[in-house]
């Protein structure tokens, strides 16, 4: 059976993000660690600690994963914004340790007013600072595959290989695949024989055992549109035959897949329930 489980809000504890999940039916749960659009973050004290891990246990809910802060960019030409996103990047992996999470999502950067070479080097000197800054730490970031809208890198697979061949230590990072984000950068998935071809893709170039993670959404906009735009399962331009590939695909029966589909409710149910029992109907 696969690990299914949602990205959910923070709002109210940490705790609470796993108590979302159990009432929506996960198994696994992500979680922002802070507040996304901030660079500030609130000092965690041992009870948020220990009320998350507590609620982990008590509510069955495994795989705990965190995305870090949308505004870190370590391809970022500008110096300031540059050390600011290492540091941050730093942080985000220190606070995971201490929750007890073993993996943060990272959107590898976006290269803006340089080039795709130049911003593939600014990610890889960046990841080499913050693991030189956290020697010792457990936790790994998981390199997400991107759309590519405006500059943004990691849209074609040979990105993703290329900063974890770059890395000092490559040992301390992952993949997360996003499947409307392939999707819109122009990587089919809908016949077996796409999705057999893409995935052939990505063991040749990443590795298909570096994927730790996926993120499970449908596109709102079609194929090769580089347009990163989330929709619900099976009502976006993927359907459903994508999912229906992933989820029976035997190599990843052990890597948790995360909604990160819109919260909102339809005729008095939440879209998260409707989106995992669509899922569920999938497994064969």
């Amino acid at each position: 059976m696969a690990i299914l489980g949602a990205h959910m809000s923070i709002s109210g504890g940490y705790y609470r993000s796993v108590e979302i999940a159990s009432e929506m039916g996960c198994d696994a749960v992500q979680l922002f660690t802070k507040n996304n659009n901030q660079w500030r973050a609130k000092e965690l004290t041992d009870e948020d600690v220990a009320k998350f891990q507590t609620a982990l246990k008590e509510l069955n809910i495994g795989w705990p994963i965190a995305h870090n802060s949308y505004l870190i960019n370590l391809a970022a030409p500008d110096e300031e914004l540059w050390r600011k996103s290492i540091d941050a990047q730093r942080i985000e992996l220190k606070r995971a340790e201490r929750l007890g999470i073993p993996f943060v999502v990272a959107h590898p950067g976006a290269f803006t007013t340089s080039s795709e070479e130049v911003g593939l080097k600014r990610i890889i000197t960046a990841l080499n600072e913050v693991h030189a800054a956290t020697p010792g730490l457990k936790v790994k970031t998981l390199l997400e595959a991107t759309a590519g809208q405006g500059s943004c890198l990691g849209c074609k697979f040979e990105h993703l290989a290329e900063i974890i061949a770059g890395v000092k230590h490559p040992v301390r990072l992952g993949v997360c695949i996003d499947t409307c984000h392939i999707f819109a950068a122009g990587y089919p998935l809908g016949t077996p024989k796409e999705y057999k071809e893409t995935m052939k893709a990505l063991d040749a170039t990443v590795g298909v055992t570096q994927v730790q993670a996926f993120h499970l959404n449908d596109s709102a906009k079609p194929f090769g549109s580089r347009v990163d735009r989330h929709a619900h399962i099976g009502q976006g331009h993927l359907g459903l035959e994508p999912f229906r590939h992933l989820l029976n695909d035997a190599r990843f029966r052990k890597v948790p897949m995360y909604l990160e589909t819109p919260k909102e409710e339809v005729n008095g149910e939440h879209m998260d329930k409707v989106n995992f029992r669509t899922l569920r109907s999938l497994i064969k």
